[in-house]
């Protein structure tokens, strides 16, 4: 269901009414990277520019610490899907699968990782992180894109109740990127990559890539403009697709997804026939065969 609750004091936001969401699973099954548990409790870190910690001391009620009301609906509600009804997009994914999945695989995925939501992300911080991502693990995405961020992103304080102040940096634009340049960007450890997103980051710096008008065209043209830069095929077109453009229909495949069609879906799996919902059901499916059979 949606949130139903939401309280507001001075720098905290308390959303009650919550199901179908757990902070935990939607930060560890790889859509964001630059979150990490927190000393204090929960897990911290920014977006669009902000920082925020996020506690959930019981399943239906989260607190979003570093937020007002304003910055809440503007910003947290939507990038933490909150607005929308995950018990119905279930209910949506189980019917449009049971004609492929006899043995109810999903099923046992949306249980396993039922807290799961899909984050509204930044596009373009989406698409130079699902670059970044090509032949990498987790522990070093973070590092890279980190290293970006304190090299070229906007530096920021937040200031706690108590006094305290802390340093953090945005995530850098096209611009900066682009004003880098290729080698300064490979010194920053990124290897291979650091022609992808330098090219990524001059056509989008340079208007032959426009982000804004890639949201408003259909899905597979979108991914098609998107594949124009250097290194992005159709799996990271996609990644960026589904958690940088809320196309929640896009359909990511990676060695693992691939991993759980050859396994579970020998018959096929007709992927266009899972509905708008097909790349929440993939995140599902994703964390399902990376932890319930333990390969992390």
């Amino acid at each position: 269901m949606v949130a139903i609750t939401e309280n507001f004091e001075p720098g905290k936001v308390i959303v009650a009414g919550l199901s179908d969401f757990d902070i935990a699973q939607i930060f560890d099954c790889g859509q964001c990277f630059r979150f990490d548990p927190d000393p204090a409790g929960g897990i911290s870190g920014v977006a669009f520019g902000r920082w925020v910690r996020l506690e959930q001391p019981r399943p239906d009620t989260l607190i979003i610490y570093g937020a007002g009301r304003e910055e809440y609906e503007r910003v947290w509600k939507r990038y933490l899907s909150l607005d929308e009804d995950y018990g119905a997009i279930k209910a949506d994914i189980a019917e449009r699968f049971a004609p492929f999945d006899k043995a109810g695989i999903i099923n046992a995925a949306m249980e396993r990782g039922g807290g799961i939501r899909i984050l509204r992300q930044d596009p373009w911080e989406t698409l130079c992180s699902f670059i970044v991502s090509q032949n990498n693990n987790i522990p070093r995405i973070k590092k890279i894109i980190a290293a970006l961020s304190e090299e070229y992103g906007e530096k920021f304080e937040y200031k706690s109740g108590d006094g305290e102040s802390k340093t953090f940096y945005s995530f850098p634009t096209a611009e900066a990127l682009a004003r880098a340049g290729e080698e300064a960007l490979y010194a920053l450890r990124t290897g291979f990559r650091a022609k992808y997103i330098y090219d990524a980051a001059r056509k989008v710096a340079e208007g032959e890539l426009d982000l804004g008008s890639i949201a408003k065209l259909p899905t597979s043209e979108a991914a098609a403009e998107l594949m124009k830069i250097k290194g992005v095929g159709l799996k990271v077109a996609s990644c960026v697709l589904l958690f940088g453009f809320g196309r929640t229909e896009a359909f990511p495949v990676d060695v693992w997804v691939r991993r759980v069609l050859d396994k579970y879906y020998p018959d096929g799996l007709d992927t266009t026939a899972l509905g708008r919902y097909a790349g929440i059901a993939q995140q599902y499916l994703f964390y399902y065969e990376r932890y319930i059979n333990g390969n992390r």
